[in-house]
Order: C-alpha cells, then sequence, then structure tokens
C-alpha cells in the first residue's frame, strides 16, 4: 500500500512523489488542506513534509509495537465549506485523526464540526491536529477537548513582534495590511492594540484587509503603501498573498521593513530576494534553518534532499515535527490509537522537540507552547532557501514560559 493515499487525481509528477512504504498502514491520519487553488504552493508543501514525518516514524518501527501510520491527502481547496466535506469523506474513509492548518476559516469549521460529530458518535471519536492555524478564537471562547494546536496563536506572536518593533527607533509610520478573515482581522486588531500601547509615537497609516487568496496582482496595494509614506509593513498574509504582495513591492521599488508572519512559507524567500531587501524582512516563528541544533539540521537536510525539488523549498514546520512526534508518544502512551485515549495523553503531555528544547501542552486549552524566534532574511548566512543565496538570521529568542497568556476557555471534558 502506498503511504499517502489521495481523494484527488494528482498530476503523474506529483503522484510518482508518493512513493510505496512497503509495509501495511495501520493508523491513518487526513491531511486536509488546500492542493488547488491560490493556497496549493503552501498545501502541497506541507504534504510533503507531513509524509516524510510519517515515513520516519514508521522507519523507526512505527508505533504501538509496530503499527504503521498513512498520510491520506483531502483537497479542501482553502474553503470551510468544502474542509467540512472533506472530513466527512475522511471519517467515511475510517479516518479518526484529523490534520489541517492553513486558514483559521477552515480550522474553525472543523473543530466545531469534529465536536459536533463527537457528541453523536460516542465511541466513534475523531481528533483535530491543528499545526498552523492561529486565530486565538479556536483556544480561548470556541475551544474543544477534540483541538489540539501546536502554533503559537496570533496575539502571541504579535506580542513578541511588537516587542521587537518597539525597540527600533527608526519605526515612525506602519502600514498594515492582511488577509480578510479571522485570522487576518485578529492581526490587524492585536497589530493596532499594542503599538498603541507599546509606541504610541508610531503612525499606523493604513489598515486594509482584502480578499483570501484572490489576488493576482498586488501593484494597487503597494501603490497605497508608497503614497502613506510608510517606513515598515505588518502582515499576516500567507501562501501566495504573501510571495504576491512581495513580488508587487520588488516590481514597484517599495523599501521599507516588513514584520510578518509566514514571509518563510513556500515562495516567500525567493520574492524576498527579489525585493533585494537584505536582513530588512522579519518573521516570527518556532524555528528556522539556522538556528544551531544538530538534530534538526540533519532531518531539515534529508527531507531538503528527498522532497525540496527544483526550487529546493525546505523544512518550514518544526510544529508539524513536534506534532507529530507528540502524537506516536501518545499512541504509545496509551497503548491504543482510540482517539479519546490519545487525547488524555495528549492533553498535558511534556517534549523536547528536535532543538532540544521544552515544549508543554497546556491542558485548560490543548496549546503548546515552545519557544519562538524572531529572525530576518538577508545574506551571510549558513544555510540559504530556494536556492537564493540568502537565509534566515536569529535577531531575537522568546522562550515558552515567556509565551504563555490566559485563555478564556472553558472546555467540557467528556467523562
Amino acid at each position: 500500500m502506498n503511504s499517502l493515499t489521495t481523494s484527488y487525481r494528482l498530476p503523474l509528477a506529483a503522484a510518482m512523489l508518493w512513493c510505496a512504504m512497503g509495509a501495511q498502514a495501520q493508523i491513518k491520519i487526513a491531511y486536509v488542506d488546500p492542493l488547488s487553488g491560490g493556497g496549493a504552493t503552501i498545501g502541497e508543501h506541507g504534504l510533503k513534509q507531513l509524509q516524510f514525518l510519517v515515513e520516519t516514524i514508521n522507519a523507526k518501527g512505527g508505533v504501538i509495537g509496530g503499527q504503521k501510520l498513512e498520510a491520506v491527502a483531502y483537497d479542501n481547496k482553502g474553503s470551510p465549506q468544502e474542509s467540512l466535506v472533506q472530513v466527512q469523506k475522511a471519517i467515511d474513509a475510517g479516518v479518526r485523526f484529523i490534520t489541517q492548518g492553513n486558514g483559521s476559516g477552515a480550522a474553525t469549521a472543523i473543530s466545531e464540526f469534529v465536536n459536533k460529530y463527537n457528541e453523536r458518535n460516542p465511541g466513534k471519536e475523531v481528533l483535530y491536529f491543528n499545526y498552523a492555524a492561529v486565530d486565538p478564537a479556536l483556544t480561548n471562547e470556541k475551544c474543544s477537548y477534540w483541538h489540539f494546536r501546536w502554533d503559537a496563536n496570533s496575539d502571541i506572536k504579535m506580542a513578541a513582534l511588537t516587542n521587537f518593533m518597539k525597540d527600533q527607533k527608526d519605526i515612525k509610520k506602519v502600514y498594515i495590511i492582511g488577509q480578510d478573515y479571522s485570522f487576518g482581522q485578529s492581526v490587524r486588531t492585536a497589530a493596532v492594540a499594542m503599538l498603541k500601547q507599546k509606541r504610541p509615537d508610531i503612525q499606523v497609516v493604513g489598515d486594509e484587509l482584502h480578499p483570501l487568496l484572490k489576488i493576482t496582482d498586488f501593484a494597487p496595494y503597494i501603490a497605497k503603501i508608497k503614497a502613506a509614506g510608510a517606513d515598515s509593513v505588518i502582515t499576516g498574509n500567507w501562501g501566495n498573498d504573501m510571495s504576491l504582495l512581495l513580488k508587487a513591492a520588488a516590481d514597484a521599488g517599495l523599501k521599507v521593513n516588513w514584520y510578518t508572519y509566514y514571509a518563510g512559507g513556500a515562495g516567500g524567500p525567493t520574492a524576498i530576494k527579489q525585493t533585494g531587501l537584505d536582513h530588512r524582512v522579519f518573521q516570527i516563528s518556532e524555528w528556522h534553518t539556522n538556528v544551531p541544533a544538530p538534530e534538526m539540521e540533519a532531518f531539515a537536510d534529508a527531507f531538503l534532499k528527498k522532497y525540496g525539488g527544483a526550487n529546493q523549498q525546505g523544512w518550514w514546520y518544526l510544529r508539524m515535527k513536534n506534532q507529530m512526534e507528540m502524537f506516536a508518544n501518545a499512541l504509545n502512551q496509551a497503548k491504543s490509537a482510540e482517539p479519546k485515549k490519545v487525547a488524555a495523553a495528549l492533553a498535558d503531555m511534556k517534549f523536547k522537540n528536535s532543538l532540544g528544547a521544552d515544549t508543554f501542552m497546556r491542558p485548560t486549552d490543548h496549546s503548546l507552547f515552545q519557544d519562538m524566534y524572531i529572525s530576518s532574511f538577508g545574506s551571510g548566512t549558513k544555510h540559504d532557501e530556494e536556492k537564493t543565496g540568502w537565509g534566515w538570521k536569529t535577531v531575537g529568542v522568546i522562550k515558552a514560559q515567556d509565551t504563555v497568556i490566559p485563555t478564556s476557555c472553558k472546555m467540557n471534558i467528556p467523562s
């Protein structure tokens, strides 16, 4: 059996990518993310990373005494509505574990669906693993026992970014631009509030949201940023909305600093290099390729050699690696693939990641807390990205315990 099956028809080249594992997979995890449309580049890259993790775990003997994992791909086209169709298909196919990350709108829909499904189907529960959707509501007022998040929420990330920005005395005028859905709205709200608190002298000269993954030419938006006289831009954009925004900035010769969540995603490094902004594009993330850690460096190198492709797109999601390794630990600890038992094992798990750093799952809202890095992209680094000759360099580190913020989650814990 192939270690990756799909619910849509792959092009021949992509189909050839998913090689046979040579063993019967017994525990399936559904990957529900965009594999077509504007988010496909990011979705396909995440799928390769999940596949590599499954291969790695299986090569080490699998879980629960030799059972194998299998990743099954479902294309949600970036749509919350289509996500529910694909999740139902996965459940109908016997999948009990779902993972998704690209889009908080889809994440909210999945979390609510899984919660209701589990209420109606005791004994047949499903778990949802969220590796990247960071709307704070998902672990606050919309929290669920069946949802686990391995990424820092957008408020935590904005707090880190604005703590860094407050000490940059050359910042005078900031333009905020983002995607018009729950995540983009939360980024905008947090940015405005935190800048006002930490640097009231900074002028917000633009505050704009645009349709999610619909814009093919950001030139009009870049023109507005230029006209506003901004010296810095804050954006939570991801996927094509990040790379095309930077491409438009390069075409227009816009010379500002960028403070981002996802500039390091697939296609982002290439677009940054085109801007010529050497160490003027910043991101907040849980890792980057120039964080010194031999174990993670070897792992990322192995992925790059196998799945980097012509564009040499490297490893991105340490959080997905944390997720899958903690999932494997939970399966082994529970000695069962029953989602209810796995959830109980995960709920308060402490885990040392591939950087040698301690992480922990908070049982009250199922949020993972981990060290966060602020980095800039440019020349003079050991590892580059996407054959650009430029790479990420750490400019600040926030320890896991310092990222902890209160939660309003009132979780219903099943008996």
